[in-house]
């Protein structure tokens, strides 16, 4: 789908408001952010959405299974908005690289909890899911290599390592979701703009 079919469907990878997840998978989200996946036990995630043990294996048959389904989820969302951001930018490669580094920040300030437990938990993945993690992860990594190259073939960013600035900029973007908070000195839009000056000077961006 392209940029403009997306905009006309009504999205916009911009937009955030509550976070929408079913309710096993919000109490988990809240438990792992609080105790860690493997100090949380079934019966607390029960508790906290409400259901009893069998109710909640009714809908996902093991905790590893709530890992999954929330993370399958986040990654979805982040992996979205990355593409709308990146279509919507047009073929500038300037443009591309704010707007890509843009919707990480936002993402990583605005879904801050998932996106923590998506890098704190993969440890706790069983193999096969975590492959497929991985391949989500190496998916978004990959949008961010592509813009630095293009932007580096254009003469636009000057780094003498495109990949590893890349990776370097996806790391400041990611650990936003560490020390991001709501009610910090900076709002999210300063944040921003801050930010992306760090993520140019990595690429090697100097204004004419």
């Amino acid at each position: 789908m392209t940029g403009s079919a997306r905009t006309a469907a009504g999205s916009n990878w911009r937009d955030y408001g509550e976070v929408d997840l079913p309710a096993p998978l919000r109490a988990a989200l809240a438990a792992f952010v609080e105790h860690g996946y493997h100090g949380t036990s079934v019966r607390e995630i029960a508790s906290r959405a409400g259901l009893s043990v069998p109710g909640l294996y009714h809908h996902y048959p093991s905790k590893q299974s709530l890992l999954q389904g929330l993370l399958e989820r986040t990654m979805t969302d982040l992996l979205r908005r990355s593409e709308e951001a990146i279509d919507e930018a047009g073929a500038d490669p300037l443009t591309q690289f704010d707007a890509v580094v843009e919707s990480l920040l936002r993402f990583h300030m605005y879904r801050r909890e998932q996106a923590f437990v998506g890098s704190t938990e993969i440890r706790s993945l069983d193999a096969d899911y975590r492959e497929t993690y991985i391949g989500h992860r190496d998916r978004q990594q990959k949008m961010v290599d592509r813009v630095v190259l293009a932007g580096v073939g254009g003469g636009v960013f000057s780094t003498i390592d495109p990949k590893g600035a890349a990776r370097a900029v996806a790391s400041l973007c990611v650990g936003v979701s560490t020390w991001y908070r709501a009610d910090g000195e900076l709002g999210p839009d300063e944040l921003i703009v801050r930010n992306l000056e760090y993520a140019r000077s990595v690429v090697g961006y100097v204004p004419d």
